[in-house]
């Protein structure tokens, strides 16, 4: 069962008899942040807006996090790896078109580094240990990926990849993967979820503990 049977519009889930049921049966979320170490490179700091692509299940949950970042100008949830036509939710949802669902990040690299965003992925935003899912969502289109935007980021995030598998930070392999292709934006109901529905079942199950989560481990870097 993945979470397109019930992630609906509110009105919807909350009329499901057991959409309730099924949230609360998917298993652990995130509660509590995983103690990442700092990576050991990072993308020079540049002039003007960066931006930073990342992947790692529902993307309302992570468009929340990043939104909360310090430095972060702007994100925007969609679809990454796959082609412009088959960029709609409806055609994502068969798990047949190559998206992941990912977020657009707009930060300022002289607030906010691409090599921090990256430990704010891996430490609290998604569980990097788990293959084509997160939590109760199944399907590659919930994969953890990162989408490098340049020569710099790419080799960024290879670094800090292999440094979280030698410091065996997590007890499972990171099955994180380094992908090209382009974003595209989701559907405009999408944009903001977590804001405009504080109350949404799945929000309060999955993406308001692991919002808590990030302001307690990293209160410097929180807006």
């Amino acid at each position: 069962m993945t979470r397109r049977s019930f992630r609906l519009p509110l009105a919807v889930v909350l009329l499901g008899g057991g959409a309730l049921l099924l949230l609360a049966a998917g298993g652990p979320s995130i509660e509590t942040a995983v103690p990442v170490p700092l990576p050991s490179i990072d993308v020079p700091k540049a002039r003007g807006p960066q931006v930073a692509v990342l992947a790692g299940g529902c993307f309302w949950g992570m468009e929340a996090v990043f939104q909360s970042v310090k430095g972060v100008q702007s994100v925007t949830s969609g679809y990454a790896g796959g082609s412009a036509g088959t960029a709609t939710y409806a055609q994502v949802s068969t798990e047949k078109t190559g998206h992941a669902e990912a977020v657009k990040i707009v930060y300022d690299p002289t607030r906010v580094s691409y090599g921090t965003l990256l430990r704010i992925y891996f430490a609290v935003a998604h569980d990097p240990t788990q293959l084509n899912r997160q939590g109760p969502d199944r399907g590659p289109s919930y994969r953890s990926a990162i989408f490098p935007q340049n020569g710099a980021q790419r080799r960024v995030a290879e670094a800090y990849i292999a440094l979280l598998g030698r410091t065996k930070t997590f007890p499972r392999p990171i099955v994180t993967r380094l992908e090209s292709g382009h974003f595209y934006p989701a559907e405009a109901y999408h944009q903001d979820f977590f804001w405009r529905h504080p109350t949404h079942p799945y929000i309060v199950r999955w993406d308001k503990p692991k919002v808590a989560a990030f302001r307690s481990a990293f209160p410097q870097l929180a807006n």
